[in-house]
């Protein structure tokens, strides 16, 4: 089955997602453990969104932990973060768990 155009579109954000950050925060000094848990979180988004375009089933789950893991953190941090990351996190389940996505997904793992 052919890779629907929402899945594509997403792994190529998470990737360039995880390579911006990355590049961004490695700016930001010598590495601590913030930073280094940091590092890992953008490492995370860019294997998941080769996976996702891969078809892993896997990326997508772990992609939904990751957007959860967002989520909670921002709750600490100002309204409009988790605001931001909730309704990332909505859109990407949405698009993610709908029938055209979850059946590339099944092809795939097959």
């Amino acid at each position: 089955m052919k890779r629907p155009l929402i899945v594509t579109a997403i792994g190529i954000l998470l990737i360039a997602v995880g390579l911006l950050g990355a590049g961004y925060h490695w700016k930001e000094g010598p590495m601590n453990r913030e930073l280094a848990v940091v590092e890992l979180s953008e490492a995370i988004a860019v294997i998941a969104g080769v996976f996702l375009l891969l078809g892993r089933t896997w990326a997508r789950w772990l992609l939904l932990a990751w957007m959860a893991f967002h989520v909670v953190i921002s709750a600490f941090d100002s309204t409009q973060k988790l605001v931001f990351h909730i309704v990332v996190f909505g859109m990407i389940a949405a698009s993610l768990l709908r029938p055209p996505a979850s059946e590339y997904f099944r092809s795939r793992n097959q």
